[in-house]
This record gives structure tokens, sequence and C-alpha cells, in this order.
């Protein structure tokens, strides 16, 4: 018999129908048996009368998570909770059985849960997590679709450093070594190089930080888009507050209700244009409101001054979302654009929204002269990118474009506390299992 999703039974009252899924809650009691099964579109209940019987017997050896096929008759019931709905039951057959103890529970400590993650992703809430970034991910591809983009595949072995010498990955590849990238940088300018004019990435990044706090992995998806023929950083800054806009409005759309069900928040789309300030006056800003940063922070921002400019956003302008513009160079990589008139000043940009860096972004410089001048004012050797600096040889236009956090706009979305919560299989320091 054809299956039926828990989600389609509203439109089956009165058929006999097929359910395949896991039993979440088993009541068997003296006169009648109860079980709730759960599908990845929903739960339903199952009832039949306790006759003492073969099928009977099934039922009562039922253990929580257990893999279940029923048939039964759908019957319309207003004092369910779950829809309005039941399914008095026929049949039912034990697919494949849960011992009885399982080894987390919902109060099991978030380390515990992720050693068993298959089980944890079975909670509705974490289902949809993973709904939210398919439903947000496709959102973003539409627009970009829309606007002309390309998608492209940039490797993730490099035979040298995609930034720097820091937080790199290093592996074994045949007889020498190779390097894991910790972004599509390189190759996102090369693309614009080619004349590609717009193209996009989603995929793996990696970074060997030995941080263990709630933002930060050692593997993570990164979102990536380059942009030609800008005039400015503030043309890239444009285009990602209208993309944001349209995702944030399709995912309010579509999942809106589930998420404010679920996690109890609201998704806001945003209004455009987003606030803008510099950092120079976000550093105006904090010493108003009475945060220090340390001397390790100077040129950019700590977390805590983070949470600090969009609260003192919020409280102006009402609005989730601030731009910080205009970094110093010694905080940003050679390959920023300065401005003309500051030149210790990048024309660049972070985006953070309620308190948490989502992008990092910039006008990129194109001159070959410069952009080489810059490097070795970095103390770079040349060498190891000369692939890189041969594209701004041959013609390269003004270009920009940014790196936007996948994990970390679902943590601030559904308002998550730790990035290990809305990946589907964390990596950091100390976890490589499952």
């Amino acid at each position: 018999m054809k299956r039926t999703l828990i989600g389609e039974l509203k439109g089956a009252i009165g058929q006999t129908v097929c359910v395949k899924g896991w039993a979440q809650t088993i009541r068997d009691q003296k006169k009648m048996q109860f079980v709730v099964v759960r599908d990845h579109t929903g739960c339903v209940q199952v009832v039949r009368e306790q006759k003492g019987d073969a099928l009977s017997s099934v039922i009562s050896a039922l253990t929580a998570e257990t893999a279940v096929e029923l048939t039964g008759v759908v019957v319309a019931n207003e004092k369910i909770r779950l829809g309005g709905i039941e399914i008095a039951i026929d049949d039912l057959i034990t697919v494949n059985a849960a011992p009885p103890q399982l080894p987390i529970t919902n109060e099991s400590g978030l380390d515990l849960r992720l050693d068993w993650r298959f089980l944890d992703l079975r909670q509705p809430a974490n289902h949809l997590i993973f709904q939210v970034q398919t439903a947000a991910e496709h959102a973003m591809r539409l627009y970009w679709m829309e606007n002309n983009f390309i998608e492209i595949h940039s490797p993730k072995f490099m035979g040298s450093p995609s930034e720097s010498g820091a937080e790199l990955f290093s592996v074994k590849y045949f007889d020498g070594t190779a390097y894991l990238a910790q972004s599509p940088q390189f190759y996102k300018q090369m693309a614009m190089s080619a004349g590609f004019d717009r193209v996009f990435e989603i995929g793996p990044v990696f970074r060997a930080n030995p941080s263990f706090t709630s933002r930060h992995d050692t593997e993570f998806t990164s979102v990536d888009l380059e942009l030609s023929w800008i005039e400015s950083h503030h043309d890239v800054m444009k285009f990602e507050e209208l993309w944001l806009q349209y995702v944030l409005r399709s995912l309010k759309d579509d999942y809106g209700e589930a998420i404010t069900r679920h996690f109890g928040v609201e998704v806001i789309v945003p209004t455009v244009p987003f606030p803008h300030i510099t950092m120079e006056e976000a550093y105006a800003i904090l010493a108003k409101r009475g945060h220090v940063l340390s001397s390790e922070t100077k040129g950019d921002l700590d977390p805590e001054g983070e949470r600090q400019i969009c609260a003192h956003i919020k409280e102006q302008t009402g609005h989730e979302f601030v731009f910080v513009t205009d970094y110093p160079t010694s905080v940003r990589p050679f390959y920023h654009m300065r401005h003309a008139d500051k030149p210790t000043i990048t024309k660049s940009f972070d985006l953070l929204w309620k308190g948490l860096e989502v992008t990092t972004g910039a006008q990129r410089e194109h001159r070959y002269d410069i952009l080489v001048q810059q490097a070795q004012e970095k103390g770079l050797t040349l060498e190891p990118i000369k692939h890189y600096l041969d594209c701004f040889r041959y013609g390269c236009p003004p270009h920009g474009g940014y790196g936007f956090g996948l994990t970390r706009m679902l943590m601030v979305l559904l308002n998550v506390k730790n990035v290990r919560e809305v990946t589907y299989l964390y990596r950091g320091p100390n976890r490589l299992a499952p």
C-alpha cells in the first residue's frame, strides 16, 4: 500500500492509509492502547482497543523510537490536540525495534546529544532547523538567478594559503603539502577577471581555529558572492541588504509560524536601507555606552562590542541589522581596497545582526601594482600567490563581494545560542565524530 505522510492525513479522513515513521510515545492501558507516531511531516495518534491478541502484544512491546509501519482508518476527533484526527489502527509492523533505554533525553547536555546526533535530529525543532536552512539556500539561489549570477565550485585543496599563514590545516598531498581552503576568495576574484561578472558559491571552508566559543567551528558552510563593475563597497552592501530582505521574506512566508511555534521568535523582514556606521563612529558609541575594548581588539570589535552596537542601533532605529564600515588596514587583508584620501582605511564592512557578525565584505583592489604593494606591506611573499596576482595583470574590472556565515544566520534567526545546534554534524578542536 502506498505510504501517506502524516502531514497529508487531514485530506484522508475516512480512508484507510499506510503510515511509516517512529513510535514517539506509547500508552498501553487496560482497555485502550495509544501510540503517537512521528514522521518528518508531523505526529499523529494511533488508537486501538486492547484485545489481548497478537496485535495488542505487538503494541504493548513497542519502545520509544522504534521504526514502525501501520495501516488504519483516519478518523476526525476534535478532542485530539494533534491536528484533530487520529488513526484507528488495523495493523502495525515493527520494522526496527529500539532498545528500551535511549542514550539521550531532552534534558541531556549538548556534548552527549552531539554524540548521538542522529537521535537528537529526530526532534521536530531540530528537523525544522534544516528545513529552514534548505529554504534559505533555495531563496538565495532564486535571487541570484534573477540577478544573473553564475554558480562556481572552487577547489578546497590549495597549494598556498588563501588568506594568510594563520588558521590553516595542512594535509599530505602525494609527495608535497596542500592546504584546506579558508575561503573561496581568490577563486571568486579569478572569476571576475574571467568575465563571469557575478558569481556565488555555497560550500565548506576550513579554519584551524582552536577557539571553543559558541560561534566558532573548524569546518563550516560559507555563502560567498562577488560582483564586477561596482563603484564602491556601498554597491555590495546595497546588494546584500536587498538579498537578505528577499530571503527573510521567503522564510517568513513559508516557515514563520513554525519558527515561532518551536523557537518562540518572530521572523522580521528588514526594511532597506540598513543602518550604516563607520568604525570610528562605532568606537564613539561604545565609549558613550561605557564599553572598553582591549588593546588586542584595536581596530576591530569584540563580541560584546558587537552586541552593544546592535543594541544602540535597535534603540535608535528599531532595526536589527547594521553595517559597520571603514575598517583600518591593520585588521583587513591586503586585497581590500583602501580609500584614496585615507590610505589607512579600507573600503570594507561587516554586517551585524542582533549582536552577531554574519558577514565580512569589501571592495577588492583590482589594480595589479597597488595589490602587489599592499601584499608586500603586509609582509607576504609574492611567489606563493603568483597565480592569484596574475589575475590582475590583464584587465580585471573593479569588483567586490562578501562572505556570509550560513550557520550564524540560523543561530540569529532562530535565537539559538550555539553554532553546534544548527550544524548538521559539528566539527571543532575536540570533535571529529560522529
